[in-house]
């Protein structure tokens, strides 16, 4: 008996053990479908020789194999187990993030006649009385199609027989009624197709078209069969109809014996459809000359190709070009025969990234990230495990994309927290990287003018080749930061005000001067609350612990957690008063400000609120690159990794956003924040200048950011985290634990930590518990504790082991292994 453990997309469940049928393969990475409680499920085989286990009695059979070949390759099933026992996820949740969409078939269940419906529909229990009408078309539907999805059943009786007037709500109770007299039953199924392709209708002509003609063809059959001779490889039904030649020609055609109607797969190319987005790289020059720097640093990685796994921190300033030094190790790992992953931090660098490196080296690249569709994610993601595919680029999900002989792994803006996941499974793009490049013997190279405290010091001490860029290129000088001190300016020119006259004016004369500028605020909508000037009270979330954000284009104000939206108010809800003043800012009104400033400009804004369509802030981006757009607002979206060389202005309405909030690293994230958007002017011929509105400017991490001093700032913020005993001198994980009761959620949440501690035995610290900062979300009451140790290994083991054992628990509870937010 052989048996097989298996991966299934269910939240928190572990990998099963399943009897393999004799006759049938189904080795590492293959999809199967499996029996889970009721519910037949599509799994995927982890391990194809699991040992037998007590009870091999109790064991089931696998149902049925879905693929000839293996599905997902086995570096990939490594890397997704070891993303699934280090970041405690079930693995059945990771290998959904590396499956292309479409990849699981959806469970499903189907309603059916029950082999003695037609005794049981006699035999209805008093308190159960049959309705005839509803109940009847139910039964005679399922008697005329057979088996029916349970979900479709009350969309399809109401249409057959509408003169009932049946509400959803009524079929559904008459399915259940019909379900405990015995007359119907469930039956799992899965749904769908093993193969997701995009199939496009070919006719093709076969010997017989060649030869002479033996029956007599009209005039179109005959212009038909001359065309299909003359594509012998086949033409698209389409085109043929273009040409006038219609289905009912094909259909004679094929009954003679002259044509064949194919069905061929058709890739969806986001590069052809737009998808991939246009970019600032279209005109861009590729393989510049190289700097000094730039030239060392390239003799340094480049000889580590080829060499195992090596993985190294490329620190260059902003300007000092890393793209460059990218390209270059690309073309070396290619003609060492080696693949290539790129990832980037969001979807609006890939387009230009991509742009870049498909100009370079051709169609062999593909890219996987979420704002492409799922046909064109599917298409990517077949064309790479095809093996048609080199150069892999992508935001955080393509570091499991299925490229094989990798040799070359970069991380850009590797320090960049859209990297980690925010929901299960909560990994880490750049460790997971890390891992991918190591399990691979690949070069490993994390970029960032600002790098994390964890990869400065693994690099500082020794464990991550350390190489550094200290210069723009062509000598060009970094951009003029300047502080404004917000205090001032609002003493002297009233609390309203939003730009400082000094960001007017700088804004006016860049405009002026035909420059462009890009103006940063990292908060959307008009204002973050409303508040009444009669109670005192803002206008809150009903379901979170938070203010609702005004929206004032759109006329509502929103949960910007739960995405709960009313109309914005005329009166205050609590008490009816009429004065409502906003407070605060937010991008829209920032946008709305520079408009005043600069009446001629031409504005583009980019944050979640105008970017939603897809592909839009890949034209955004375009247009701007084309000097079609003068000044540019948004959120830390623009702050990242573009190179405009007409930008010589950056203004920053509130700097000190971040260091309000209750989460050690804020001074970091400021730090970087403000150095990468200062790092967007002054990268062409014209000097750039960086304008930082603040109230706190003396803090030490706005200073440092406006000196460009990161050498300055690491040293600082290790001392401070050392003293404090934050990370990267010891981990954390991050528990959460939910429930609609406040305290019910403490309860629980001390008897998990009272837990942690007894197992723990002070191998490591247990914070807590108490009320998370952001206490409420989505309706439940959250709490929060920490683990705080230099045992990893421990700590998850643990972690793992409690949670199993309060099994009421569960589903409630977040465990984030090394969380970058502490809310």
């Amino acid at each position: 008996m052989r048996l097989v453990r298996v991966a299934v997309p269910v939240p928190g469940l572990g990998l099963l053990t399943y009897r393999l049928p004799d006759g049938l393969q189904a080795p590492r990475g293959t999809r199967v479908v499996v029996q889970v409680g009721p519910r037949k499920l599509t799994g995927l085989v982890t391990h194809d020789n699991a040992p037998l286990d007590d009870t091999p009695a109790r064991l089931r059979d696998i149902l049925e194999v879905l693929d000839d070949v293996t599905f997902l390759p086995e570096e990939v099933v490594d890397l997704a187990l070891w993303v699934g026992d280090y970041y405690l996820a079930g693995p059945g949740e990771v290998m959904s993030a590396a499956m292309p969409p479409k990849g699981w078939l959806r469970s499903d269940m189907t309603l059916a006649l029950a082999e003695d419906a037609a005794d049981a529909a006699q035999q209805v229990p008093r308190e159960l009385p049959l309705d005839q009408p509803v109940d009847e078309a139910i039964l005679a539907l399922l008697r005329a199609k057979g088996p029916v999805l349970r979900r479709q059943v009350a969309r399809v009786v109401a249409a057959r027989v509408r003169d009932l007037e049946a509400t959803p709500e009524i079929i559904s109770r008459a399915v259940r009624r019909l379900l405990k007299i015995g007359a119907v039953r469930l039956q799992p199924v899965v749904t769908g197709q093993a193969d997701a392709s995009r199939k496009q209708r070919w006719i093709r002509p076969t010997p017989a078209a060649f030869e002479p003609a033996t029956t007599r063809l009209g005039a179109k059959q005959a212009a038909a069969v001359g065309v299909l001779v003359g594509t012998p490889e086949g033409i698209d039904a389409g085109v043929l109809r273009e040409q006038g030649i219609g289905s009912e020609v094909v259909r004679r055609l094929v009954a003679l014996g002259l044509a064949i109607v194919e069905w061929r797969a058709v890739a969806r190319d986001p590069f052809a459809s737009g998808s991939a987005g246009t970019s600032e790289a279209l005109a861009a020059p590729l393989f510049l000359p190289m700097t000094p720097e730039q030239t060392d640093a390239l003799a340094a990685l480049q000889p580590l190709i080829g060499q195992g796994f090596q993985p190294a921190l490329l620190h260059g300033v902003t300007g000092s070009g890393k793209t460059q030094v990218y390209l270059r190790l690309a073309r070396a790992a290619l003609e060492a025969e080696r693949g290539v992953l790129l990832l980037v931090p969001e979807i609006a660098l890939t387009s230009a990234v991509a742009s870049l490196f498909r100009r370079a080296f051709g169609e062999r690249l593909a890219i996987q990230h979420s704002g492409l569709s799922d046909g064109e994610r599917y298409d990517q993601w077949h064309r790479i495990r095809r093996g048609e595919v080199d150069i892999v680029i992508g935001t955080r999900s393509a570091v499991f994309a299925p490229l094989p002989r990798l040799g070359l792994v970069i991380v850009d803006e590797e320090h960049d927290t859209a990297y980690k996941q925010d929901e299960s499974p909560r990994y880490h793009g750049r460790d997971a990287a890390l891992v991918r490049a190591r399990d691979a013997g690949a070069l490993a190279v994390l970029g960032s003018a600002t790098p994390s405290l964890e990869t400065w010091r693994h690099a500082s001490e020794g464990r991550y080749r350390l190489v550094r860029m200290r210069q723009r290129v062509n000598d060009r000088p970094l951009a003029d930061v300047r502080i404004i001190d917000m205090r001032d300016v609002l003493a002297s020119e009233g609390p309203e005000v939003v730009l400082s006259q000094p960001l007017r004016e700088a804004l006016q004369a860049c405009f002026s001067r035909r420059e462009q500028a890009m103006v940063l605020l990292n908060r959307r909508g008009y204002a973050p609350s409303l508040l009444c000037r009669g109670c005192g009270k803002t206008t809150e979330c009903p379901n979170c612990a938070v203010t609702l954000t005004v929206h004032r284009r759109a006329a509502q104000v929103r949960c910007h957690y739960c995405g709960h939206a009313a109309p914005l108010p005329s009166t205050c809800p609590s008490c009816q008063g009429e004065f409502l003043e906003y407070t605060g800012v937010g991008t829209e009104r920032v946008e709305q400000e520079v408009l005043a400033a600069c009446p001629q400009a031409r504005i583009a804004r980019v944050d979640r609120d105008t970017m939603q369509r897809r592909g839009a802030i890949g034209t955004v981006l375009a247009r701007f690159a084309a000097r079609e757009v003068d000044v540019l607002v948004g959120t830390q979206m623009i702050a990242k990794g573009h190179d405009f060389p007409q930008v010589t202005l950056v203004g920053v309405v509130s700097a000190d956003i971040g260091l309000g909030v209750a989460d050690f690293r804020a001074a970091e994230r400021t730090f970087q924040l403000l150095t990468q958007v200062a790092g967007r002017a002054g990268r062409g011929d014209a000097r750039g200048e960086a304008l930082v509105q603040t109230l706190h400017p003396k803090h030490y991490a706005i200073v440092m950011a406006a000196r460009q001093a990161y050498d300055d700032f690491v040293g600082h913020e290790l001392e401070f985290r050392e003293r404090m005993r934050y990370p990267p001198w010891l981990s954390m994980i991050n528990i959460v634990v939910r429930h609609e009761s406040l305290a019910t959620a403490l309860k629980d949440a001390g008897l998990l930590a009272e837990k942690l501690r007894a197992l723990g035995a002070e191998r490591f610290g247990v914070l807590g518990p108490a009320p998370a900062p952001l206490g409420r979300l989505r309706g439940e009451s959250r709490v929060q504790l920490f683990l705080k140790g230099r045992d990893r290994a421990a700590m998850r083991q643990v972690t793992r082991q409690a949670i199993t054992g309060m099994p009421s628990l569960q589903k409630r509870v977040t465990v984030d292994v090394d969380p970058l937010s502490m809310l």
